[in-house]
Parts: C-alpha cells; structure tokens; sequence
C-alpha cells in the first residue's frame, strides 16, 4: 500500500514538473493553468470551510479574503511571468517551494527526530531543515544556470522562501485539521488535493519573492 501510493506521488510529480516547464515555456498555458489552479484551489477551501465551526459572517468573510488572495496571486504572477527577468525569479522561487516540499518529505522521513508542531503531527525539526537546505541548494543551482550569480543574498532568499512556504504549509494544516480532513481533494493521486500542493508556494513565492526586491 505504501509502495503504490508513493508510486503515485512520483508519478504525479513528474507530471507536475513537467507542467511547471510548459507554463514557463508558453504564456497560454500559463493562464489556462492559473485559471484552473485557482478555481480548484477556491472550491476546495469552500469545501472545507464548509466544516468549521464558525458562524455565517466569519465562513463567508474567510471565503472572501481567500478568494481575493487567490485571485490576486494569479493576476500578479501572470503579470509579473511577462517580465523576462521577473519570469525567471519567479520559476525559481517556484521550484524552490517544490524543493522545500521534497527536502521536508526525504529529511522527514529519513532522521524523524522530534515534532515541529501539534498543529502537523507528520512535521519534523529534521523535515524543516532539510526544506531549507535542499531550497538553498536549488535555488543557487538554478541561479548559477540562468544568470551566473551566486552570492549571499540569493541564499537568504531561499531561506526565506523556504520558512513561508512550511508556514503556509502549517496553516492549510491546521485548517485541515479543524475542517477534520486528511486531504483537502482526491485530483492529484498521491497527493490529495490542489491546495495540499499549493499551500506552501500560495506564501513562499510571494514573500519570497518580496524578500529579493528588499534586498536587490
């Protein structure tokens, strides 16, 4: 059972990469993808709000705020992806919350040691470290490829990135949790749902991204 389901983590995984190459290779796909990020992304936080126990005001007014965000998100990285430069920082922020998620998983899973958090029982010490160490490689691997630039600054990004991404990691978590869902969806085999994909990149690409203009 544990095999077949990490097969199809690594199957899904691939295919995702994949999709990640295509949406940066050819604007189109981009917004048809942002389109159905988002839309997926809003049903499935709908759905699980749904479960909370919070009165009508709060249920519609969390919606709201979520919905906003998500569509905020979306305009600006499409905005943004049309910047050749900005393109670029932006892909790789991307994979660097995609490395975060893969480091936490593999150094998890690997030294175990003591619980982050109540909030993510699965949640490590070890997990956290390894999401920043395997975004920090990623991130100086990839800015070397594309612009021949390493420097300290570029390493304080990717750890930027890295700590918001496990916090927003940590707060679809914590919804999921009070919402008593394991998954917030069943699209992604091996995964669960859109949102169990982009909770951390919904807050590592933005303040990542936010931490490079303060400090460029």
């Amino acid at each position: 059972m544990i095999l077949t389901n990490f097969q199809k983590r690594l199957y899904t995984s691939i295919v995702l990469l994949s999709l990640i190459f295509l949406i940066f290779k050819f604007n189109v796909i981009l917004v048809y993808f942002l389109i159905i990020l988002g839309i997926f992304s809003i049903l499935e936080f709908i759905d699980a709000t749904k479960r909370l126990s919070i009165n009508l005001f709060q249920l519609y007014l969390v919606n709201l705020i979520f919905v906003l965000y998500i569509f905020i998100f979306c305009l600006n990285f499409f905005l943004l992806s049309n910047l050749a430069g900005l393109k670029i920082i932006l892909f790789i922020l991307l994979l660097a919350c995609v490395a975060s998620d893969i480091g936490g998983f593999i150094f998890g899973k690997t030294f175990k040691g003591p619980k982050l958090t109540k909030i993510s029982p699965n949640k490590t010490y070890s997990g956290a470290l390894g999401s920043i160490i395997l975004s920090i490689i990623t991130v100086l691997f990839l800015t070397y490829n594309f612009v021949q630039i390493i420097d300290f600054k570029i390493v304080i990004v990717a750890i930027m990135t890295s700590i918001f991404c496990q916090i927003g990691d940590l707060l679809f978590s914590f919804l999921k949790r009070k919402a008593k869902l394991q998954d917030t969806g069943k699209i992604l085999p091996g995964h669960g749902g859109i949102l169990d994909r982009l909770d951390g990149i919904l807050l590592g690409v933005p303040l990542g991204f936010i931490t490079f203009i303060l400090i460029y």
